[in-house]
């Protein structure tokens, strides 16, 4: 049940990166009893006690009347937890749900009679929005319609099956319902299947140079950053939606980062190792195609570490080096409102930077964790009951395949982009430095091609828009995908639903942006293959080996690194 209000903005919903990497160091209790927050709430009400028993006195009523069958309570038409038919026909259901809807109502208005500050306001509607979910009698495996007729199907294989799933479930992290079964997917079998070879092999990541599927390629190669979180391969989803295959397809020279999974022992990579390694990359693939320059396409996290590089570039005097520069789903510009400002604070940023020193890592299970909670109606109990009240496995999902596929993040890494974030510091030439440089993003002219997706909850739109506004580029290009975090990137062409908007980067309000950008239908891949094109010098003959000299074949992509857990 979400409790927003009409002039709640999407952007203040969102639960960007560093709110992620924060709130995943706490325990799920933590999570649902943030500080003294529950104290305050409770005094409250008690300070509003004509609120409080008129809030009550309602709730009974309406109970009464849903015992009595003269409710006329109804679940909103967006709501799929009661599509069911046995919740209207069946009188006893019928009066379950009522009952629930009414209960849930109650706790909304409680929470408004407590006139909250807007922080303890947020911080308990989280709360609340996750135990109203969590009551919900459509979860409840001896209550819903759907369980029974489960049960009735398959003779009672179903209960065994779900209580196998959630035995699985909760002996690991993440402590959530799989959305996707482990083994439903291969990586290099059907992931990450497009043909190349590892070219560079560092103690931090594998260069992937892919083959060439066009007798002719573009002059000036493309290197693509992925994110440091999860695996390379989001870029080479299965065929036919990968993103590699399709510009490898359009006579693009292509090669990829992957990031290796680290361990303890490598804590102490930080921002400055990881802007070293995007160098190392870009020295080894402009030697491979023996060019001066390289595009970049940066994603989500890979994008702030590559922004930063490009900023260090220019201040050596190596800016054209950059031929141009994608950043997709990416924030560089950490302003926030609502949800996300609520729940984070310095007290809260420096413990999960304790946690994580200690470890010496932040285990990507826990940001999964985290990620599904903030999203409990679809990814906890859509799946608890797929999984557990029906006893069904989860549809196969390469995407969500890919998710599940976790990484872990250095310590290091984890309190830089905690501290980066928590003080906005990209906004300010200066206050922070890569690779002793000072990070100042009006420096970076490479031309700029910067994508967002209108339904990005990690990236919202508004924040990928502003963070364009901050590069020096005078050629600057902002799109917008209609489609979420993931699905922004996964966008291949063909999809008759799909539209992306285009313009300039020249206002200074996104609203007014969107207002006057132009709609294009299907994918924005296209799109940026003709504007690569444009800036990647003549046609050449594709190569008719991979590597180069001291940079021969080490192995067959997508690699080792990506196999690692």
């Amino acid at each position: 049940m979400a409790m927003t209000t009409q002039t709640t903005k999407p952007d203040e919903l969102a639960a960007p990166l560093d709110l992620l990497l924060t709130s995943a160091t706490k325990p799920f209790v933590s999570r649902m009893m943030p500080d003294d927050t529950w104290t305050r709430f409770g005094v409250n009400l008690a300070k509003q006690p004509g609120a409080v028993a008129g809030r009550v006195g309602a709730l009974t009523r309406e109970l009464g009347a849903v015992a009595a069958g003269n409710s006329e309570r109804v679940p909103a038409r967006a709501d799929k937890r009661f599509s069911d038919p046995a919740w209207q026909d069946n009188p006893v259901l019928h009066r379950i749900m009522q009952a629930y809807l009414a209960a849930a109502e109650a706790a909304e208005g409680l929470l408004a009679d407590a006139q909250l500050d807007w922080r303890d306001n947020e911080r308990m509607r989280f709360v609340i929005d996750n135990l109203v979910e969590g009551l919900a009698p459509s979860n409840n495996p001896l209550i819903s319609p759907l369980g029974w007729k489960a049960m009735i199907d398959t003779g009672g294989l179903s209960a065994v099956r779900g209580l196998k799933a959630f035995a699985r479930d909760m002996l690991s992290k993440p402590r959530v319902p799989a959305m996707v079964e482990p083994d439903a997917f291969v990586v290099g079998e059907t992931v990450a299947v497009t043909k190349g070879a590892v070219v560079l092999r560092t103690s931090m990541f594998e260069l992937i140079q892919y083959a060439p599927q066009t007798p002719k390629v573009n002059e000036i190669p493309l290197l693509m950053v992925p994110p440091v979180i999860n695996k390379f391969y989001i870029m080479d989803i299965a065929p036919g939606r990968s993103m590699i295959e399709y510009f490898v397809q359009q006579g693009q020279q292509v090669f990829a980062i992957s990031w290796r999974n680290p361990q303890k022992r490598h804590r102490d990579w930080g921002f400055d190792a990881y802007g070293a390694a995007i160098v190392e990359a870009m020295d080894a693939v402009q030697k491979i195609a023996g060019t001066d320059s390289t595009h970049l396409l940066a994603t989500c996290s890979g994008g702030i570490l590559a922004a930063m590089t490009a900023a260090h570039l220019a201040d050596i005097g190596g800016g054209d080096r950059i031929a141009g520069l994608n950043l997709s789903v990416t924030v560089l510009d950490e302003t926030r409102a609502g949800f996300a400002a609520a729940m984070m604070s310095d007290r809260a940023a420096q413990a999960a930077i304790r946690v994580s020193r200690r470890k010496g890592y932040l285990d990507g299970r826990d940001m999964a964790e985290m990620f599904a909670w903030l999203r409990p109606t679809d990814l906890v109990w859509r799946y608890w009951v797929n999984n557990y009240v029906q006893g069904r496995k989860p549809a196969a999902f390469d995407v969500l395949f890919w998710n599940a596929d976790t990484t872990r993040m250095t310590a290091a890494l984890h309190r830089d982009m905690i501290l980066m974030a928590q003080r906005n510091a990209l906004v300010t030439p200066g206050a922070l430095t890569m690779l002793g440089s000072p990070v100042d993003l009006g420096n970076v002219t490479a031309d700029a091609y910067v994508v967002g997706g209108i339904a990005d909850h990690i990236c919202p739109w508004q924040a990928t828009y502003r963070s364009a506004r901050l590069l020096g580029s005078k050629d600057n290009r902002f799109v917008l995908s209609t489609s979420g975090h993931i699905a922004a990137l996964v966008n291949p062409p063909g999809n008759p639903k799909a539209s992306f908007r285009t313009g300039p980067v020249d206002v200074e309000d996104p609203k007014q942006w969107l207002e006057s950008s132009q709609k294009s239908s299907d994918s924005w891949w296209p799109d940026y293959a003709g504007w690569l094109a444009e800036r990647s010098g003549p046609q050449v003959d594709a190569p008719t080996t991979l590597g180069a000299e001291g940079l021969p074949p080490l192995g067959p992509a997508p690699g080792g690194y990506v196999m690692e857990k």
